[in-house]
């Protein structure tokens, strides 16, 4: 470590988003770019900052609502070539990285409340080291028997409601606690069960004593959500010709909780199936995502007929609640009542390749980009 801060200089690979799109990502949207070298250490005149060297980087849906030229959501969209001058090294005529969750190590710091080795998570540039000017906003990672990529999904952190970020294992907590006010012995439903955010719904249903069912989008994900996930049953969702007569099979008595995070058919087959004084979280609608036309929905009378709640909900409106996300989880985890798993890629350069794949249900788990191990 000492003898890589001591270096003149390092090369700084960055991923950068080539230009906005209308439509579902492809990998040629985004594009691994020499940074040329940096100096490993925190500039002149930068003021309280730390430099970080990137290990990990989180893969997030939500990232591609900023590869568009739209400002109206709650996180403003990236800048063809550029991201927020905070997370980036700044290297004059050079484009800067997208960004994105990360965990990383200190190599250099002039704030008090970081030191070199200490390890990180936060908001970060897809790169391989990040001048952050901000550092208030990070959080120091202790490390123990929980693996530091964990950080990015199980147990991720977030300081201020300013700050909006994916945070899967506190989303699904929020979620399933409090907007779907579960009772023991109800029916619950989860879309996208295997993903970073269903597959611990889902366990937090069976501990809270719910009867629970997944769909996936391969045969693969399935078993798993069975054989390492706990659910009472899971269904591939490709091989369903009618989903309101799969979901008739599995809920024959109907469904109190839908943890939404597909949209489209699904969910109104979901709402024919609904019990009444069900309740609907809206986490998300994958199936939406990039497209132009976005699919209406057909059977929102129901929500009415069974006086159904349908509410959508970002979890940094509920952050009173983490202290005890974050107890609850971690004896859980220590437990042996919760496992998480996640679908690493390894190199920086695979990056983009990853991201893409999350919109067409590739990675199993929560999708990590592991850029170094050192």
């Amino acid at each position: 470590m000492e003898q890589e801060r001591q270096a003149a200089a390092a090369s700084n690979r960055k991923v950068v988003l080539r230009g906005y799109i209308d439509r579902a990502p492809r990998e040629d949207d985004l594009e691994l770019v020499d940074g040329g070298a940096v100096a490993l250490r925190v500039p002149e005149g930068a003021g309280a900052a730390v430099l970080v060297k990137n290990l990990y980087l989180s893969c997030d849906p939500y990232m591609r609502g900023r590869m568009r030229d739209f400002h109206g959501s709650y996180i403003p969209p990236f800048k063809p070539g550029s991201v927020r001058i905070n997370t980036d090294l700044a290297i004059p005529h050079m484009p800067k990285a997208i960004e994105g969750l990360g965990v990383g190590r200190v190599v250099d710091s002039t704030h008090p409340g970081f030191s070199v080795g200490d390890i990180v998570s936060g908001m970060t540039g897809w790169e391989e080291y990040s001048l952050i000017s901000n550092p208030e906003r990070l959080r120091k990672v202790q490390q123990s028997d929980i693996p530091l990529s964990y950080h990015l999904g199980l147990l991720e952190y977030m300081k201020s409601p300013n700050e909006q970020r994916c945070m899967p294992g506190f989303t699904a907590y929020v979620g399933f606690y409090e907007i779907c006010s579960p009772k023991k012995g109800e029916f619950v439903f989860v879309s996208a069960a295997s993903g970073a955010v269903g597959q611990i719904v889902g366990q937090l249903a069976k501990l809270h004593g719910c009867y629970v069912v997944g769909s996936a989008g391969t045969n693969q994900k399935v078993e798993l959500l069975k054989s390492k996930f706990g659910y009472d049953a899971a269904f591939n969702y490709k091989d369903e010709p009618d989903l309101t007569a799969a979901l008739k099979r599995y809920f024959p008595e109907g469904i109190d909780i839908y943890f939404e995070n597909v949209g489209g058919p699904m969910l109104d087959a979901v709402l024919l199936n609904m019990r009444t004084h069900g309740r609907i979280a809206v986490c998300g609608m994958v199936s939406q995502h990039g497209l132009t036309d976005p699919v209406g929905i057909h059977n929102l009378f129901c929500l009415v007929s069974k006086r159904i709640r349908m509410q959508g909900f970002i979890q940094s409106d509920h952050l009173h609640l983490f202290p005890q996300f974050v107890n609850d989880i971690t004896k859980h985890y220590r437990d042996g009542k919760i496992v998480y798993v996640e679908d690493m890629t390894v190199g920086l350069e695979n990056g983009p390749a990853a991201f893409v794949g999350l919109f067409s249900g590739k990675n199993v788990g929560k999708q990590v980009v592991c850029v170094s191990q050192d």
